[in-house]
């Protein structure tokens, strides 16, 4: 008697525990994709927004002049541009105020200028967790499907009188289809969690290099009580 061994087959000929596990994992990974595709085209978005700002900013361009901009585009801005626009909006609060110690103003636009970087390290980082749940998770369920898919196959032989390979290979393939599904599920899933990390670790660091170089600027701007350029 013959076998069809394709994977189809044996799924569809699998218990129903294996099934649900394979489908756990199939909708598992269709979600990961889907996350990482979505990631990686914000990061690229987030990316050219910091250059292009950056470019802006050390073009020479009046300090007013960008925070203008900043504020029209605010909407569209990327992370660096709207973590300038917190500053300057906390500096100018604060100059309104007729405050003009410079500690006092330094001090509020670097806070407003942190929690800003804030909102933006932890909107880069959603769905990152998710990523790294599914690459560490899938293996051990795509396990479990393995091992219970083995379980039975095994108490279903135990009823025959005579086992030859035909009859084990079946039902030992259909459990491991379990544990190769996992292993798809979870390598694409960890390459994509650590090459984010790494790509939002640096642009963290480059957020963080902005805001101390601005804070000099603001810094040398207050001993002449004017923002207008740097």
């Amino acid at each position: 008697m013959t076998h069809d061994m394709s994977i189809v087959s044996l799924m569809l000929n699998a218990s129903w525990v294996v099934q649900a596990v394979v489908l756990l994992l199939v909708a598992l990974s269709i979600t990961s994709w889907a996350a990482i595709f979505r990631k990686e085209i914000t990061l690229k978005r987030v990316g050219a927004d910091n250059e292009a700002f950056e470019r802006d900013f050390w073009s020479g361009a009046k300090l007013n002049d960008l925070y203008a901009a900043a504020m029209q585009n605010a909407r569209m801005a990327g992370p660096m541009e709207r973590i300038f626009a917190s500053g300057m909006r906390e500096f100018h609060k604060l100059r309104e105020r007729q405050i003009s110690d410079a500690g006092t103003l330094l001090d509020g636009a670097r806070r407003a200028m942190r929690a800003s970087y804030q909102r933006e390290v932890d909107a880069m980082e959603t769905h990152l967790s998710f990523l790294g749940t599914v690459g560490s998770v899938t293996p051990y369920i795509g396990l479990f499907g393995t091992v219970w898919g083995i379980m039975h196959a095994f108490t279903g032989l135990g009823s025959m009188a005579q086992v030859t390979l035909a009859t084990v290979a079946p039902g030992i393939a259909e459990a491991l289809v379990a544990t190769a599904i996992g292993l798809f599920a979870a390598i694409p899933a960890v390459v994509a969690f650590n090459r984010f990390a790494h790509q939002i670790d640096r642009t963290a660091n480059q957020l963080e290099t902005f805001m101390e170089e601005f804070s000099n600027i603001l810094q040398r701007n207050v001993g002449g009580q004017s923002v207008s350029g740097h």
